[in-house]
């Protein structure tokens, strides 16, 4: 029986940063995000390294809700330029066989038939690598880029979502395998029996069909979501494939997982279908004195302003608002409707049911290296890490973020992905064609869905 193989992802923004902001000032930095050869280039490394997917976090607009005013995120990088990531990995499809390609969009802000055929469109041309990273987006500001004059209440989005995935799932199995003939001789295209209407008619939305994209290798694309918030993680446990999620250190992470893993099985799914896999930074270099080095020089190059951009886009909640020394209200903590995570995070190391706005700074790491669990030295004390986390039951693989681009994937290719190898935890090529095929996840039949996601 093969080992289990650790899954790794890399975490990118189609911006003109990675994850941290800070990591555009840094001098290794390449600043061309705004050419398909930059995105390509990154590919090709990752491909190279047998990472199984490239994954793009997106928001619907840039981080301005601090003092309600954008010139602060333009004056200092902080996540202003936001490219949509479809075109993107398309970009990075052309240029790889076997890399899976992530793009994140919303449940909010666009329509089911609209986010079916894309990403079913993709997939088709990709032969199988496509996943949709599921969201129902954070703020007022996407609200605002939309026409809306709020963003939608937390458990709303999510009740919303709910039957979005039900429209998009349906039409994607409007085409049943099999129902695509070529038969030139007899003038069949396509079996007419195995196609069907969808006829959808719900709270939120009506959507006839039938759907215009026929099954791809894979079936359908892969579903990644990222819900840790109570009502989050019961969406995320019901729908995704591969979970992301945010752990500030493996006894968090192992509980967390555990707990996850139950959730996922009383729904009625298998919890070995479903990848759980946390956001990390990693410094590698020869020497553990030369990646703490590194480290330094990053962190060096943060600013107060990227999070308290971050946490105002974030929360939703506009912090130039508030003292650094001055708690929250409840009034305060009850209006925020952004991600509630960051916020249940806060609370709970702080230890404070009011925390202030420097807690949530300190405690919430936005906009710094200390937000994600960060793996820091040479390839055998990284490696060692990562190996700790996998075989104890903290995770499945990594969601692994830069902090440079693409320095920080050129270094981990080159000196940790050898020795994970050579440690028997993560695979030396390709499973097969497929995105399914590599993160180990079973091809999906027309209708499973029905069936599997309770």
């Amino acid at each position: 029986m093969t080992a289990p193989q650790m899954t790794l992802v890399a975490f990118l923004q189609a911006q003109n940063c990675s994850n941290l902001v800070a990591s555009w000032r840094h001098p290794d930095t390449e600043l061309g995000y705004g050419t398909p050869a930059y995105y390509q280039n990154i590919a090709r490394t990752l491909e190279r390294g047998k990472f199984q997917m490239a994954f793009f976090d997106d928001r619907l607009a840039m981080p301005d809700r601090y003092g309600d005013d954008h010139r602060d995120t333009v004056e200092h990088g902080v996540r202003a330029v936001k490219l949509d990531p479809i075109s993107v990995v398309t970009a990075m499809g052309l240029a790889t066989e076997r890399l899976g390609l992530g793009a994140t969009y919303s449940t909010t802000y666009y329509e089911p038939f609209h986010v079916a055929r894309v990403f079913a469109t993709l997939d088709l041309l990709t032969q199988g690598r496509v996943a949709w990273n599921v969201v129902t987006s954070l703020n007022n500001s996407e609200a605002a880029n939309f026409g809306a004059q709020e963003h939608l209440a937390h458990d709303l989005r999510y009740e919303r979502a709910d039957e979005f995935l039900e429209v998009v799932l349906g039409h994607w199995d409007t085409w049943q395998e099999g129902a695509v003939l070529h038969d030139k001789a007899n003038g069949r295209f396509a079996d007419a029996s195995k196609v069907r209407r969808l006829d959808h008619s719900g709270k939120w939305f009506k959507s006839r069909g039938p759907f215009t994209v026929p099954r791809s290798a894979q079936g359908h694309p892969v579903l990644i979501q990222a819900g840790q918030s109570g009502r989050g993680s019961e969406f995320a446990a019901r729908w995704g494939e591969l979970v992301f999620v945010i752990y500030p250190n493996i006894d968090v992470a192992r509980r967390s997982y555990a707990d996850f893993k139950r959730k996922v099985a009383a729904h009625g799914r298998d919890p070995a279908q479903v990848k759980v896999a946390p956001a990390v930074y990693v410094v590698a270099a020869e020497s553990r004195a030369e990646a703490e080095d590194k480290k330094a020089a990053i962190d060096a190059l943060v600013k107060p302003v990227d999070g308290l951009a971050l946490l105002s886009e974030v929360l939703n909640f506009d912090f130039a608002t508030k003292r650094p020394d001055e708690p929250f209200t409840d009034e305060e903590l009850g209006s925020i409707t952004g991600l509630r995570a960051i916020l249940d995070r806060v609370i709970a190391q702080s230890g404070l049911a009011r925390p202030t706005l420097a807690d949530f700074l300190r405690f919430s790491g936005r906009g710094t290296t200390d937000e994600l669990a960060t793996f820091v030295g040479s390839k055998t004390d990284v490696a060692d890490q990562m190996e700790q986390w996998f075989r104890t039951g903290a995770c499945d693989g990594f969601v692994l973020a830069a902090t440079s681009m693409p320095g920080s994937y050129e270094d981990f290719v080159r000196l940790v992905v050898p020795e994970l190898q050579r440690r028997g935890v993560f695979h030396h090529d390709y499973e097969g064609p497929t995105l399914r095929d590599n993160l180990g996840l079973a091809r999906p039949a027309a209708g499973d869905w029905k069936h599997l996601y309770r």
